[in-house]
């Protein structure tokens, strides 16, 4: 059906010293849109000395994957049921820790959206609804075991 392409391009840098392990784990990612952005290994796990500053790690990577998938599979629910979105805002969050068998994984995503509407808003059932169904057809959520939770906000007037 689709294909999706990205490229991780790292190297060793001089002075570096590969087998105790004190390298940068900076490197680049190349999507196949052609956006290249600075990729790191996350400073929770290799300390500030290994990561980059200002680059993205694999676990924000998938954090926002999920955010983003989940917004615009709601947006198109949302028209779908006749809601004029005019601003939607998530500040996601992930949590990183220990299985049962000690291992690391991205257990649990909440996303956080703040949504403006042009007309009427969807009252408290019918909007959980909407996040349910955005849920069922977004592409990252059917791919993961992660949990993803939904407490939306209603913004200020």
């Amino acid at each position: 059906m689709a294909t999706y392409r990205a490229t991780a391009d790292w190297s060793l840098k001089d002075g570096e010293d590969f087998a105790t392990g004190r390298y940068s784990r900076g490197h680049a990612v190349t999507f196949g849109s052609g956006f290249e952005a600075p990729g790191t290994a996350s400073p929770h796990i290799v300390g500030n000395k290994w990561s980059v500053p200002g680059a993205i790690d694999p676990e924000e990577m998938l954090v926002g994957a999920i955010n983003t998938c989940h917004m615009l599979s709601f947006l198109h629910v949302a028209r779908e049921a006749g809601f004029i979105v005019t601003r939607y805002r998530d500040a996601a969050v992930g949590i990183m820790e220990k299985n049962a068998a000690g291992e690391l994984w991205v257990s649990k995503v909440t996303l956080r959206p703040e949504i403006t509407y042009g007309g009427p808003r969807p009252g408290a059932h019918q909007s959980e609804h909407l996040h349910h169904k955005a849920h069922e057809v977004c592409f990252i959520a059917n791919s993961l075991k992660t949990e993803i939770v939904v407490e939306e906000t209603v913004p200020a007037a």
